[in-house]
């Protein structure tokens, strides 16, 4: 891997600084409000917000994931001093165990986030997403996989984590930044596709017609669809958030949802939640496991930014580093769909990053109102 500087949070006028200072403690006030929870999680999750401001990163006793994972190193360190994507994970573990997430206990298993994923699939838009298929049945075969393809890109509009900080959706002209679809379509020829998803709601709902339009078309025979193995990051999708979506679309007698429930059933959708999923490196620390199912899959496709981050390393490359010099490592062919919410970017040609400073400095990079699809066959 060739290097370029890690990213952290202690500037307090970087993006990352901003996101520990004002989107956690907004998160973990959120969330006290949306459950009834007792004086024992009030008082965890009271010390998790001064901590998470003003205090020093804690042990977890028990996790053999988290001590493989360096949490003896940064222990009684300001949670600022720490790469910014270990200690942005590592908030989110803490959040679970102060609301009583792992147990044992009344609240174990109960997902501190699920009310705000419910509301994202009832909505106005969300039903216009499942009307609109509709008309999209009338398309060609191909028109069909690339109008879903950018719904599949641009639903990561929804992440409701960015939405805590940003309020409403940005007004902004969506705008690809790079666009490698044409070099995506020819590696889907009949194999295995691997989907590693990012947000539940809005966002899950058009990763999972796209998958169901490739099976129905033989553009895949298997897609495998990676799921994280206990809530994180506000919004992103586990497995009770899939069948909430795919019940969801039964519910609303979309044909599509019934088409789903068949493909879980007999195999050519299948479920992965890897641990790993929930960690705070990036995947060039995969464990050999994991590598071997990427480097088994005809294509494996990076749903958001985080996973972007995680696949390209959360470091400040040159923007126009080649998209395949960080993701070298990578065992199989790699594409990333991705909407901009932060520091991270590669792969940008020498043109692009120039016009968007002079439109919008440095915003453009976390707006929110950018987007890429990047390949690396």
């Amino acid at each position: 891997m060739p290097d370029a500087p890690v990213i952290h949070s202690a500037d307090p006028s970087s993006f990352p600084h901003s996101v520990l200072a004002e989107r956690h403690p907004a998160l973990i006030r959120k969330v006290r409000d949306a459950f009834p929870y007792g004086p024992e999680q009030h008082r965890a999750l009271d010390a998790l917000l001064k901590s998470a401001v003003d205090g020093a990163i804690e042990p977890l006793d028990g996790d053999a994931w988290w001590e493989a994972w360096g949490v003896e190193e940064y222990v009684g360190r300001s949670w600022f001093e720490v790469p910014f994507l270990w200690s942005e994970s590592y908030f989110y573990r803490r959040l679970l165990h102060a609301v009583g997430y792992f147990g044992p206990g009344p609240w174990q298993g109960v997902d501190p986030f699920r009310p705000f994923k419910l509301a994202e699939l009832d909505t106005p838009q969300a039903a216009e997403e499942i009307a609109a298929l509709d008309r999209l049945d009338g398309l060609p075969v191909e028109e069909q996989l690339q109008a879903l393809l950018h719904g599949s890109l641009w639903g990561n509009r929804a992440d409701l984590g960015f939405r805590i900080q940003a309020g409403d959706e940005k007004s902004a002209t969506p705008e690809l930044v790079a666009d490698d679809s044409e070099s995506l379509w020819p590696l889907l020829t009949g194999g295995t596709l691997v989907v590693v998803a990012d947000n539940a709601g809005r966002e899950l709902i058009p990763d999972l017609l796209l998958a169901d339009r490739l099976l129905r078309h033989d553009r895949i025979e298997r897609a495998v669809l990676h799921l994280k193995p206990y809530p994180y990051y506000v919004s992103d999708a586990t497995t009770a958030d899939l069948v909430d979506a795919v019940r969801h679309l039964v519910a609303a007698e979309a044909p599509v949802g019934r088409s789903l429930w068949s493909a879980l059933g007999d195999g050519r959708l299948t479920l992965r939640a890897h641990p790993f999923s929930c960690g705070p490196l990036p995947y060039a620390d995969m464990p050999d496991d994991l590598r071997a199912e990427f480097a088994a899959a005809d294509l494996t496709i990076m749903k958001g930014d985080l996973n972007y981050r995680r696949l390209v390393g959360d470091r400040l490359w040159p923007p126009t580093t080649p998209f395949a010099t960080p993701t070298a490592y990578f065992p199989g062919p790699v594409a990333a769909l991705r909407t901009l919410k932060s520091d991270v970017i590669a792969g940008l040609d020498a043109r692009t990053e120039p016009a968007l400073v002079a439109a919008e400095g440095q915003g453009w990079r976390t707006s929110g109102a950018h987007a890429l699809i990047q390949v690396r066959p």
